[in-house]
């Protein structure tokens, strides 16, 4: 072989290589993201479980409270049947985080409740779940950003809009932060 061979062999590799190369990047960070999803909706769906119970419990002492108990239910069925986009979730996500804080936030109105035993063991199974969620959200959230970067960086951007790998194809799962009101208790 000769040297002018090899350097055209070289010089058509490298670029074939360099394709392989940042296309496997690109399917590693989507199936970390997928397996990142998967870990945030095992924990949504243990907060789904515990939901019910929780709302069974403040029933017995907080008979007055209907609509409060209802809306929690209400949002937390609707968010167990949201299977959209993940942007679409972290909506009906920060209602129900929003609804569980004025649940939480109503048990202060009925002594009796806050001090049952099986009110405080899920109330602070919620919260460790909660912590969960927000692990297992940082962690997605952290793969998506990777993902950005690398299918908007140049020249990777260019072999991930020929292999079908979209730069805004994964979306951030942001839970809006649940602004401190005033809780209203009637009794």
């Amino acid at each position: 072989m000769t040297p002018a061979l090899i350097f055209l062999f070289v010089l058509l590799a490298l670029p074939v290589l360099y394709v392989i190369v940042t296309y496997n990047g690109l399917v590693a960070i989507r199936n970390h993201i997928r397996d990142a999803w998967a870990n945030i909706d095992t924990e949504l769906k243990r907060r789904y479980d515990l939901i019910p119970n929780l709302v069974e419990t403040t029933k017995g002492y907080a008979k007055h409270e209907r609509e409060t108990l209802e809306r929690v239910i209400t949002l937390r069925n609707q968010c167990r049947a949201n299977t959209g986009r993940v942007v679409e979730q972290a909506a009906t996500e920060t209602q129900l985080v929003s609804s569980l804080n004025g649940l939480f936030a109503l048990a202060e109105g009925y002594p009796d409740l806050k001090a049952n035993t099986n009110f405080q063991q899920l109330q602070a199974e919620l919260i460790n779940t909660e912590d969960r969620i927000q692990a297992a959200r940082r962690f997605y959230n952290g793969n998506v950003r990777d993902y950005r970067n690398k299918a908007q960086s140049f020249p990777a951007n260019m072999v991930a809009g020929m292999l079908g790998f979209p730069p805004d194809a994964e979306d951030f799962f942001e839970v809006e932060p649940v602004e401190r009101e005033s809780v209203r208790v009637q009794l």
